[in-house]
């Protein structure tokens, strides 16, 4: 519904939890696990164009992106477990826009996602900033995770995908869970796997 005429613009959502959020100056306070969790499996990777009955979502995509991370670092941390679960989780109010279109956009769309990240991180105990070995350890698990979804879900030929996202090496398809999932096994799997990390937070 748009907003009233002379109204000030709105700019929060409400969720389900009965949070509002306010997507400009959001709070910490007013982010909810079970609200990230239900918006991330209904969203959809690649604007849903990949192969089966089920989108493949963003809070499945998180999942294999965390998983890929303890497969590079065995030992890591629960925060960087954590980091790498909810590196997209943005998304869950500003939905997942295709690379090229974030491009397009440019850097107005970049800093709602900053502060909504920053807020989420603050939210369940991270750095509103991560440390730049970690960031950089999770981009580089999330190139992985891209590759396998562009050639096993979404039509890619493996030496376009390598072109955009890097060959993985050490790494097969067969490895990981690629089946889409319906949303609500996506988001109950996203749900036990936060607090399964949460559970090795002993600080």
């Amino acid at each position: 519904m748009p907003d009233r005429p002379g109204a000030p613009t709105r700019a929060w959502q409400r969720m389900l939890s009965g949070r509002r959020l306010d997507l400009l100056d959001p709070s910490p306070l007013d982010i909810e696990i079970s609200d990230i969790a239900h918006g991330l499996a209904r969203v959809a990777r690649w604007n849903g164009q990949t192969q089966g009955d089920h989108a493949f979502s963003v809070a499945q995509h998180s999942l294999l992106v965390e998983k890929i991370v303890c497969r590079f670092d065995p030992a890591a941390s629960w925060g960087a477990k954590l980091a790498a679960l909810l590196h997209d989780a943005p998304e869950y109010v500003i939905g997942d826009m295709i690379s090229p279109f974030k491009a397009a956009i440019g850097g107005d769309y970049k800093s709602v996602e900053h502060r909504l990240q920053a807020a989420i991180h603050r939210c369940f105990g991270l750095a509103p900033a991560l440390p730049e070995p970690l960031r950089r350890l999770i981009k580089r698990a999330d190139m992985v995770a891209a590759y396998f979804e562009a050639t096993q879900l979404a039509g890619f030929a493996e030496t376009e995908a390598a072109q955009f996202f890097g060959r993985p090496r050490g790494f097969a398809a067969d490895m990981f869970q690629l089946e889409p999932m319906p949303a609500v096994q996506a988001q109950q799997q996203f749900l036990d796997r936060f607090a399964a990390i949460q559970s090795e937070n002993t600080n």
